[in-house]
């Protein structure tokens, strides 16, 4: 079994956001992509921006660029997946 690395890690919560909203088949069981699960995606999400905010300063260059570029990302998906309008260019995406 390949060594867990924070990067993996990182990978692993974001995967687990793509399937709550969604986008990923879930590898336990379904054949398809499930409907959206928005609490369990703003809950992964939540967590992800948990991680940011305690591991500041404590990451290498990679890791800081991966765990900030999947935050973007999935933040965009989920204003997607529930309808709100998208933000304005350059504004800061912020899930209640």
């Amino acid at each position: 079994m390949p060594e867990l690395t924070f990067t993996a890690f990182v990978v692993s919560l974001a995967t687990t956001a793509a399937i709550h909203l969604g986008d990923l088949v879930d590898p336990a069981g379904a054949d398809a992509p499930q409907e959206p699960n928005l609490e369990g995606a703003q809950q992964m999400i939540d967590i992800l921006a948990l991680l940011e905010e305690k591991t500041r300063g404590n990451l290498t260059a990679e890791e800081r660029q991966v765990l900030e570029q999947i935050l973007y990302e999935l933040r965009l998906r989920f204003v997607e997946a529930s309808g709100q309008p998208p933000p304005a260019s350059g504004s800061r995406i912020i899930i209640p």
